[in-house]
């Protein structure tokens, strides 16, 4: 759940609360009068892997091959192999 925090606030304790949202690894929404106003904040990790999700989903050659790979899962139709160490390749 988000939690939310007035603009004043976040920015009286801005130290704290970023020092939260990066150890709860939860994003915080701050809130001012007007809503047009308001922000998230989010770790730049977290931030990262959403942009990279978004651009894997809207890419349909990816999207598919995940889906094609996820149906091969399902089938049962996978196998194990060792890793290939960088050097060995």
């Amino acid at each position: 759940m988000v939690q939310a925090v007035s603009y004043s606030a976040f920015r009286n304790n801005l130290k704290s609360y970023m020092r939260k949202v990066n150890e709860d690894a939860d994003m915080l929404l701050v809130t001012n009068i007007n809503p047009e106003d308001n922000v998230i904040v989010m770790r730049v990790d977290d931030y990262d892997s959403l942009m990279e999700s978004l651009r894997v989903h809207q890419n349909p050659y990816l999207r598919d091959k995940i889906a094609r790979g996820l149906d091969q899962v399902r089938q049962g139709n996978v196998s194990s192999h060792d890793l290939i160490e960088p050097g060995d390749a």
